[in-house]
């Protein structure tokens, strides 16, 4: 119909074209509700794509050279990590909530859990910020060898999505705030719900793939040890 106007508009003068109506849409709410999610749900799959690229590399190296990845795991902060993990979870619990509340028209509650995400996601990144921080000053980089090289990226492109979730969220809010979303229009909250369950289920993948290799004798000399033969 587009294309049709165009050409009419090229054959004929302006002034002898009748007015233009825009048309309004075919889809009922509900189907556009389905289309939206359903895109969605493609474009986390091209994500997972990405991070699959990264999971297979760190499969590949791993069974090259288990030495230098669990010395380079031992050498990583369980705890730390344990506590972004536990921060990642719960604010997926919180997100969950918010796209619950929107649907009972709980505006309120709707804005406190989208706050309290943001801050969890906020409180992730500065744990990162430290850890590679202190990894960085303590001559941990990514050209230490293969295993940190998989670490920062990996990380890195997570911590990228957790980014680009926080703005998500916070736009969120403000159109939130705004009025625009309610119990008969919450599918944009819905959808940033899911990516940040995107953000959340690749942390928990990374997690025990970096942080949980140990050896049956805990943490001995494997990390001296593996720098003095020159494994990397």
């Amino acid at each position: 119909m587009a294309f049709m106007k165009f050409i009419k508009s090229l054959a004929l003068p302006s002034e002898m074209l009748p007015p233009i109506i825009e048309e309004e849409s075919h889809f009922d709410p509900e189907t556009e509700h389905s289309a939206a999610k359903l895109g969605m749900w493609l474009f986390l799959a091209t994500e997972l794509l990405l991070f699959g690229g990264l999971f297979a590399a760190y499969a590949i190296f791993r069974a090259k050279y288990p030495e230098m990845f669990l010395a380079g795991s031992e050498s990583l902060d369980v705890v730390l990590g344990t506590i972004n993990t536990v921060i990642l979870i719960f604010s997926s619990y919180t997100v969950a909530i918010a796209v619950s509340a929107i649907q009972e028209n709980k505006i309120r509650l709707v804005r406190w859990m989208l706050w309290i995400t943001i801050i969890c996601a906020a409180i992730f990144a500065v744990n990162k910020y430290f850890e590679y921080s202190y990894k960085i000053s303590n001559g941990f980089t990514p050209g230490t060898d293969i295993f940190y090289s998989i670490y920062y990226a990996a990380t890195g492109v997570h911590m990228l999505h957790v980014f680009i979730g926080m703005a998500v969220l916070g736009v969120l809010l403000k159109k939130l705030n705004e009025g625009r979303y309610h119990k008969g229009n919450f599918t944009a909250i819905e959808i940033g719900g899911l990516y940040w369950h995107l953000v959340d289920l690749i942390w928990i993948y990374l997690f025990p793939l970096l942080y949980l290799l140990r050896s049956n004798h805990g943490n001995s000399n494997t990390y001296k040890q593996y720098f003095i033969y020159g494994y990397y």
